[in-house]
């Protein structure tokens, strides 16, 4: 008789440990499960953050871009005018003597 209650009394004690472990399982998957969330959620706001300096930086170079090229457009524009104005200048001359006569 007493060995059957020592018998029950570990089965008890096996089945509480059994459970125990069960409980601990659930709580570090759980944990695992939260932990990996939240490096998500890092990546996450990391990923937009490099996504809008490298929008910002691309905005900038553009901008930067677009100034050189319309003061290099405005040089062209002025020198072509500076070489052609004085020939402008002479032709007109010369289709006025053509006309006179």
């Amino acid at each position: 008789m007493e060995l059957i209650k020592e018998i029950k009394k570990a089965e008890a004690q096996a089945q509480e440990i059994i459970e125990q472990a069960r409980i601990k399982a659930t709580e570090q998957a759980e944990k695992g499960r939260e932990n990996r969330r939240q490096a998500l959620a890092q990546a996450e706001q990391h990923r937009k953050k490099a996504i809008e300096a490298a929008i910002t930086q691309a905005q900038v170079k553009g901008r930067a871009e677009v100034d050189g090229l319309k003061t290099q457009a405005e040089k062209q524009r002025q020198e072509l005018h500076n070489k052609t104005g004085s020939k402008m200048t002479a032709m007109a001359a010369k289709v006025m003597d053509y006309l006179r006569g």
